[in-house]
């Protein structure tokens, strides 16, 4: 059965969110993903099923919605989340214990295939890769923890492939795929992009892993467009990915 999943990074609520929710709706109704995963939902505005709603009203799928806030302080301010139109058999949630993240698993039944898709956010890009290699292992490991099924891993690894935590990755899952996903030139209100230490569009750190059962037929960037209206104004600070995919 083939299916389309998509992810995202949503940069919170800064940024001029009101102006910048809508590109992030029209994108979800222009490819109207089966399965559509985020991270950085803003706990205090409820974004995440905010986003269910408004994709629900331009799609005319009835979303589930499964989200898992960080730990510790960071709990009350973001967190991960996945959006699924198959039926949900189980959550689950994985604490790193380092630097607040997190990982959520939801167990879907797509066709008659059970299918694990996991929703990640590494630690940030400046930091050292060791943590984000301590984190991949503790993925792997609670992947390995349970019942194998095909698997899909989503989400902002803040690694290019070269680097030990995103080639660890690369050694058991497969990336759909690696074009540039960060940083898009969205800028705030008063000119602030985010991260400006690093060139705009020049990597790719977001990615839609899949597992051996799982073949890819085609992939690419999304939520890569501006406002047709304003250049400045782009849907995330980040790039999406999307794919379409077959369990074999």
């Amino acid at each position: 059965m083939q299916f389309r999943i998509a992810t995202l990074n949503l940069e919170q609520d800064h940024k001029r969110w009101e102006a910048r929710r809508p590109l992030i709706v029209a994108e979800i109704a222009r490819l109207k993903p089966d399965i559509q995963a985020f991270n950085e939902i803003c706990v205090p505005r409820d974004t995440a099923r905010g986003l269910r709603a408004r994709a629900a009203e331009a799609t005319g799928v009835d979303y589930a919605l499964v989200q898992q806030t960080k730990t510790n302080s960071l709990s009350e301010v973001e967190g991960e989340a996945l959006l699924a139109r198959f039926p949900v058999l189980e959550t689950g949630n994985l604490d790193y214990q380092a630097r607040g993240m997190v990982a959520l698993v939801a167990r879907l039944v797509v066709g008659e295939t059970p299918l694990d898709v996991y929703v990640t956010h590494l630690y940030k890009s400046r930091g050292e890769d060791s943590l984000r290699l301590y984190q991949v292992q503790q993925l792997l490991a609670w992947i390995d923890s349970r019942e194998r099924v095909p698997s899909i891993v989503c989400g902002d690894f803040n690694a290019v492939l070269t680097t030990p935590s995103a080639a660890l990755m690369a050694s058991r899952f497969r990336p759909t795929q690696t074009a540039h996903t960060a940083f898009t030139p969205l800028a705030d209100a008063d000119g602030a992009v985010t991260h400006p230490y690093w060139p705009r569009m020049d990597r790719c750190i977001d990615y839609i892993w899949v597992s051996e059962s799982i073949a890819i037929v085609a992939s690419g960037v999304c939520f890569n467009r501006p406002s047709p209206g304003d250049p400045s104004l782009w849907p995330s600070d980040h790039a999406g990915v999307w794919a379409d995919l077959e369990l074999r």
